[in-house]
């Protein structure tokens, strides 16, 4: 199991990432593929939502506190001709690795998450903008036709990320309280709880993930795993235990 990434690694995540899904754009046949990992997206729809989102978050982390209005993002679209557009992805990159350098980890910002396992920080939304880069180079590859597994070390905290800053809240689970475990080979197992008080998540030890009594657990590669969380892959090419049909609850739910 990894430990919390540091700062300057989530940058560099970013800018990793933010490159591949570039060369994605760049080897598509077309800017008009079609993405089947989002239905009714083009290629070109993707990298518009990628850049929309750093250039979104450069602007909140610098000019934003906790608790402001949501600011807008008008304005940001990027451009259809593909030299130009993949100029306009690394400068929209650059745009947000800079401002969160200067605006650094500890400062607070506007997010949409309660903040309650991630808090509303420039540290929290680097962390953010990783999967979105991660997932969004797979969905670019798929475009293409070759996508490729996660890198272990993004996938893993891809997934605690997202149970972190997508699954925790308080909004009251609508049915019986139940536990979900999600075992990622060689990168640690998490445990999902669900109940009236809503939904949180816990690391699991080693122990306790070979003793623990969940109502379902799924097991997966990492990189698998992190792409069952944001649903490119379906939960049946996958082994599940206990009672199945809780995950899909847990992904109705939202």
């Amino acid at each position: 199991m990894t430990d919390h990434l540091s700062f300057p690694t989530l940058l560099r995540m970013i800018d990793e990432r933010s490159s591949a899904f570039r060369a994605a754009v760049a080897a598509a046949p077309s800017l008009d593929a079609d993405v089947p990992s989002c239905p009714g997206w083009t290629l070109y729809d993707l990298a518009n939502h990628l850049s929309e989102g750093d250039r979104f978050w450069a602007h909140i982390v610098l000019n934003t506190a906790p608790g402001d209005e949501r600011p807008s993002k008008d304005g940001l679209a990027a451009p259809r001709e593909r030299e130009e557009l993949i100029t306009w992805l690394a400068d929209s990159t650059e745009q947000l690795l800079t401002a969160l350098r200067e605006a650094g980890p500890d400062r607070g910002c506007w997010a949409w998450w309660e903040p309650l396992a991630s808090p509303h920080t420039v540290a929290a939304v680097a962390r953010r903008r990783v999967p979105e880069s991660l997932i969004h180079t797979y969905d670019a590859q798929l475009a293409c036709g070759t996508p490729q597994e996660l890198p272990t070390t993004e996938a893993a905290d891809a997934i605690e990320e997202f149970l972190a800053t997508v699954c925790t809240g308080t909004v009251p689970w609508p049915g019986e309280p139940a536990t979900m475990d999600y075992h990622a080979a060689g990168a640690g197992s998490w445990r999902q709880t669900v109940d009236a008080a809503g939904s949180r998540f816990t690391r699991l030890t080693a122990a306790e993930a070979a003793e623990s009594k969940p109502t379902a657990a799924v097991h997966a590669t990492v990189s698998e795993m992190a792409l069952l969380m944001y649903m490119r892959i379906p939960a049946g090419t996958l082994r599940i235990e206990g009672e199945a049909d809780l995950l899909r609850q847990l992904q109705d739910w939202g």
